[in-house]
């Protein structure tokens, strides 16, 4: 340590070196005699508290034949589909305009530059509506299942039959609306 001590500051004074000799055989002297209960003893799984609930747990779910995860269980319905449509979609359009704003941010030419290139391709319209609606369709229906829960939390639309019926305007509503932008721009 003296020597690190040198080689950092050129000198070192008789003092600096004692307070720092001291302060070093203290703390090993602290650390090795330091005895800490949860570091040195072990304990097996079998003989704890939480072992034993859990397995208590598990028992219990065997006896009366519970699945281990009952949602493989379940059939797929509209309401179950729309919730996970609506987080797939709103991760994939933060991805896309994340992504699409950094790249433009990077590139050297501007907007305009990059439409004319992509103009210049010749892509068939089948190619070009399908990019269309790989944009507008998100939107809208992240869009319209937005309000439809902003409605939800308004208190509005609970029962099970609302909740169908809104489902369904939603997904006619986005299909409807992203045709509209897809043909119309």
């Amino acid at each position: 340590m003296a020597t690190l001590l040198r080689a950092l500051g050129g000198f070192v004074c008789n003092g600096c070196l004692f307070v720092c000799t001291v302060i070093r055989a203290l703390s090993r002297h602290n650390l090795l005699s330091l005895r800490l209960p949860s570091i040195n003893t072990r304990v097996s799984m079998t003989s704890s508290r939480g072992y034993e609930e859990m397995k208590q747990y598990w028992d219990k779910n065997k006896e009366l034949r519970r699945p281990l995860s009952p949602f493989l269980r379940y059939k797929p319905h509209l309401l179950m589909c729309m919730s996970l449509t609506h987080r797939v979609t709103g991760v994939y359009l933060t991805t896309v305009v994340s992504g699409v704003s950094i790249l433009l941010l990077c590139l050297p030419e501007g907007y305009p530059y990059y439409l004319q290139m992509i103009k210049d391709l010749s892509l068939g319209p089948a190619i070009i509506t399908g990019m269309k609606y790989t944009l507008a369709l998100p939107v809208t229906y992240h869009f319209l299942n937005g309000i439809r829960h902003l409605v939800w939390d308004a208190g509005y639309g609970f029962e099970k039959k609302d909740m169908y019926i809104s489902g369904y305007l939603v997904l006619g509503l986005s299909l409807a609306i992203s045709s509209m932008l897809v043909f119309m721009l």
